[in-house]
């Protein structure tokens, strides 16, 4: 059994068929990506799995159970969690404030102190700025903040929309280091990312998104030797 299953969803804005029968799969311990041209409809893609928005058909299964009547802040309890794009993080907060409310679902004390822990090793920066507002934070910073915070609500399932959008090549390897050691603790993630090169340097497995529909997919590896793939996303001819 899959840990998430995207069956046939159809997702809507107004009249604007954004998703028209995307389906995909997710199997626990894996890193899948999701790759596509700005418009494809992959952000929709996660905010509809997170239950943002809801799809007019379709379902969406995750670990054997059917996610239709859950509310977005009901499918953090069931432990996923999105790491939004342009990062959203409560800008007039200080970095700690931020990741408390990333554990506002929890109430076990010593499973809260342990993940604080956990993420200022992974993310030593953040431990160094604890009391700095959030807002004031490099571009770089943000980014490890937002994961950081979706991370304390000790997630099995990550959802990543574009983590390395307007960060510097040289912070870009690091964001991915980062994923990578993530996953490697015992987190399954779902990643969408326009920098489709490092993106299956990192994943398994590969879709590729094209206005709403799923056009192809593929294990990492066959998606970087796919011709279509690398003239469109890869910058080869």
């Amino acid at each position: 059994m899959s840990m998430l299953n995207v069956d046939n969803i159809h997702t809507y804005y107004g009249n604007i068929h954004a998703l028209k029968g995307v389906s995909l799969t997710v199997e626990e311990g894996e890193i899948v990506t999701l790759i596509g041209a700005n418009g494809a409809g992959k952000t929709t893609t996660l905010r509809t799995i997170c239950g943002l928005i809801k799809p007019r058909q379709g379902k969406i299964i995750l670990e054997g159970e059917d996610m239709a009547n859950y509310k977005a802040h009901e499918i953090v309890y069931k432990n996923v969690a999105m790491v939004p794009e342009g990062r959203g993080i409560f800008a007039k907060l200080t970095v700690a404030e931020n990741l408390d409310m990333g554990a506002y679902s929890r109430n076990d004390r010593e499973g809260i102190a342990e993940d604080l822990e956990r993420v200022f090793e992974l993310f030593p920066r953040l431990k160094e700025r604890r009391s700095q507002v959030g807002g004031t934070l490099s571009g770089g910073e943000q980014q490890m903040l937002a994961t950081a915070r979706a991370l304390m609500t000790r997630p099995r399932l990550l959802l990543m929309d574009e983590p390395s959008m307007g960060l510097a090549p040289v912070l870009v390897e690091d964001v991915f280091d980062r994923i990578v050691e993530i996953n490697r603790e015992g987190t399954t993630v779902l990643l969408v990312e326009q920098n489709a090169n490092m993106a299956l340097q990192v994943a398994s497995r590969g879709y590729v998104l094209q206005t709403g529909e799923i056009v192809l997919s593929d294990t990492a590896e066959g998606l970087r030797q796919d011709p279509t793939v690398q003239k469109a996303y890869l910058g080869m001819e």
